[in-house]
């Protein structure tokens, strides 16, 4: 199974990438688990996650080639 991960703002400087594509994850929780791992400055900010362009606010299953994207806190007005 393979997920393509978007990200953007600090979390795309962290990563070093705005786009990539991750296998073998079954849900978001699993997915944020992986990646703070793999980017450790991940631990240490807030974000929101979106699958297929809808934010979830729960652990979501996964699917073969969904889209999760990582958001950065918004500001601004």
């Amino acid at each position: 199974m393979e997920i393509r991960i978007l990200t953007f703002g600090q979390i795309a400087d962290i990563t070093g990438s705005t786009e990539f594509k991750i296998s073998d994850v079954k849900t978001t929780e699993e997915l944020s688990s992986k990646l703070a791992e793999v980017f450790p400055g991940l631990s240490s900010i807030k974000y929101a996650i979106a699958v297929n362009h809808k934010v979830v606010h729960s652990n979501t299953e996964l699917k073969n080639e969904d889209t999760v994207a990582f958001l950065p806190p918004f500001s601004g007005g």
